[in-house]
């Protein structure tokens, strides 16, 4: 005989027990209707296979979840606990199924993108932003790092993927060109060069460059060596323990001039004019790639991967 017992018998019974999930939704049908007659019609059942699944449920548990009556059903004090809990259940389940196949497609989960350059405006955040809209689910981390601490997080499984200047990597990595920025020259506004539309690298003999210790990248500085690797003439170059964004206010106070990405061009600093800088066959750029891991099964790194060969096709992606 089946005995009534109180809710936190069913509770510890809960835990004990492996509960057929499909039994908890034909109680859940059978409450909503009030009825095994109409619940079973609703589910295109025999009444008396749900009537013999909650009977069976009903012995699993140990306590009666509904009295019968020739009005229908009615959920007992336990069974009405029984029934809430048993709702709370299966919308967690339907939740974690539902999380689990956006997880699967890279619609969900945690992706953490590195970097070395600016986010102020430029590809990187233009393909962040549209990333965010389509996959509005996916916790996106982001740091910034020196290109040789993002190469040590991608081994480290820290970073899913990073995007940096040059195109040589870790041959452990897989790698491809994205895009070039232009190169310019962050000039105070009363600069004899700020006269110029663009400016040659030989203008800049004899001109402080000013750059910011604490600079990622460092490739703008040994771009500027390499134009005057031959040259015994070339700029001074100042390093200051200050961020890139205080750089740009030091020359606008006329200590020095400064180099800056095309990403960079406009920022927020007034008394400033930029012009490109320009060699023998026209802008100098600086390129940047995209590097991750081959081994990386991250659903959200094939998402971003694909967003990538879409908007730039000419890429090792596409």
């Amino acid at each position: 005989m089946v005995r009534r017992t109180s809710f936190a018998d069913l509770a510890a019974g809960i835990r004990r027990l492996n509960l057929d999930l499909g039994q908890l939704q034909l109680a859940l049908a059978a409450a909503e209707h009030g009825s095994f007659r109409r619940a079973a019609d609703s589910l295109s059942i025999t009444q008396s296979t749900l009537s013999r699944s909650i009977q069976l449920l009903e012995y699993s548990i140990g306590i009666i979840i509904f009295e019968r009556s020739r009005a229908g059903v009615t959920a007992t004090p336990a069974g009405l606990d029984f029934l809430r809990t048993a709702r709370s259940i299966l919308q967690q389940m339907d939740g974690l199924v539902a999380r689990a196949k956006l997880t699967d497609r890279g619609e969900c989960g945690r992706f953490v993108i590195g970097f070395s350059t600016s986010l102020t405006a430029g590809h990187l955040r233009a393909t962040l932003l549209e990333y965010c809209s389509r996959f509005p689910q996916v916790r996106l981390g982001i740091v910034e790092r020196s290109r040789p601490r993002l190469a040590t997080a991608l081994r480290n499984g820290m970073v899913d993927f990073y995007v940096a200047a040059g195109d040589s990597f870790d041959i452990s990595s897989a790698s491809t060109p994205l895009w070039s920025e232009r190169v310019f020259a962050a000039l105070p506004h009363d600069h004899l060069l700020a006269l110029q539309n663009g400016i040659s690298w030989t203008d800049l003999r004899n001109q402080i460059v000013l750059m910011s210790q604490h600079d990622w990248g460092r490739d703008l500085e040994a771009l500027l060596n390499a134009k005057f690797i031959i040259s015994t003439e070339g700029p001074r170059i100042e390093h200051r323990d200050v961020s890139r964004a205080e750089i740009q206010n030091l020359v606008s106070m006329g200590l020095g001039i400064t180099l800056v990405l095309e990403s960079d061009v406009g920022a927020n600093c007034s008394g400033l004019v930029y012009r490109e800088l320009r060699d023998s066959v026209g802008p100098s750029r600086i390129g940047f790639s995209a590097v991750w891991r081959d081994d990386n099964e991250n659903p959200a790194l094939v998402n971003f991967l694909k967003l990538l060969a879409e908007r730039y096709p000419s890429s090792s992606l596409a």
